[in-house]
């Protein structure tokens, strides 16, 4: 099985090589492409785009935890992230 993990870094030197632009001008669009994901998973819960990716809305259940020095139980209530799933077209490159 195949680690399919990609970080923000990872896609820019991925795009910028094929597009033959800046790592830094990138890293910019990828930035803004990522505030518009956010904006728009939060009100879906997936978004794909065709020879690229997919982007999902996970589900963190509610958990308690332990203050380790003053023993306190606290509870974090539901939180989300998000996953992507690069395309086969991506990993292939």
């Amino acid at each position: 099985m195949t680690n399919n993990t990609f970080n923000k870094s990872d896609l820019s030197e991925k795009i910028s090589g094929s597009l033959n632009l800046s790592s830094s001008l990138t890293s910019d669009y990828l930035a803004q492409l990522c505030g518009v994901l956010a904006s728009s998973i939060a009100l879906k819960n997936r978004a794909e785009f065709r020879d690229f990716g997919s982007f999902v809305k996970k589900t963190i259940r509610p958990r308690k935890f332990i203050n380790p020095k003053t023993k306190n139980v606290s509870f974090l209530g539901e939180t989300h992230t998000i996953l992507f799933s690069p395309s086969k077209n991506l990993l292939d490159d």
